[in-house]
Formats: C-alpha cells, structure tokens, sequence
C-alpha cells in the first residue's frame, strides 16, 4: 500500500533530494526521498549489537546450550555477570 503525503522541504533539503535523485538514478523525488528513509531506516531501527553485549552473550554459550532457571531475576544476574 502506498501513503500520499504532501510535504514542505527547504530550499537545502529539496536540494539534496535533487542530488540523491541524480546519483542514484532514481525517477523521481519521491523515490529520492523512499532512497534516503531506507538509508536511515537500518541505521535507526536495526543497529548493531554492542560489543560488550555481543561478549556477554558468547560468555554464556561457552557454558554450554541451555540452562534452567528457577527465576528470571536468576537469569537477570547470570546475563548482567557475564
């Protein structure tokens, strides 16, 4: 399903549109615009994992596949002491 939106850009914004729009090969602003909330899309919604995060979690897999918890403040500590 497509959204229709009307939308008021700067002189810069329109702009840089116009740039993405020609450096990429896309047909129109709007697509120029789709191009660049993509961009920032991934880098919003999916960022990556934070290293000591990642550490924590290849900590607990060293311990072995599973464990069972009686609790899940047990498994709080457990991941927070990693």
């Amino acid at each position: 399903m497509m959204v229709q939106a009307v939308i008021t850009l700067d002189e810069r914004a329109d702009a840089v549109l116009t740039i993405v729009k020609g450096k990429y090969g896309l047909k129109n602003k709007s697509d120029a615009v789709n191009f660049v909330v993509s961009k920032f899309e991934t880098e919003l919604l999916e960022p990556e994992l934070r290293p000591e995060f990642v550490e924590r979690i290849r900590t607990i897999e060293k311990r072995g596949k599973f464990s069972h918890y009686k609790s899940l403040d047990r498994l709080r500590k457990e991941i927070e002491n990693a």
